[in-house]
């Protein structure tokens, strides 16, 4: 997904509970109109990678059989 022409200043970012306190090792990640969109979020000014749905599905679906790490 091309983020380069979307504005992410509306977006609702999150991060995981289990993320939530001392660590800052995090990434933040928006639900947009046909795609998600994920940040550092240690650098909220900084670039966001996009997934089409389909795409984040896959990724998420990676993680999940122990393909990504």
């Amino acid at each position: 997904m091309d983020l380069s022409s979307m504005d992410l200043s509306g977006a609702q970012w999150r991060k995981s509970t289990r993320s939530q306190g001392t660590s800052n090792n995090c990434v933040e990640v928006a639900w947009l109109t046909g795609g998600v969109a994920v940040r550092d979020s240690k650098n909220v000014s900084g670039p966001a990678l996009g997934f089409t749905n389909t795409g984040w599905a896959a990724f998420i679906g990676g993680i999940k059989a122990g393909e990504v790490q």
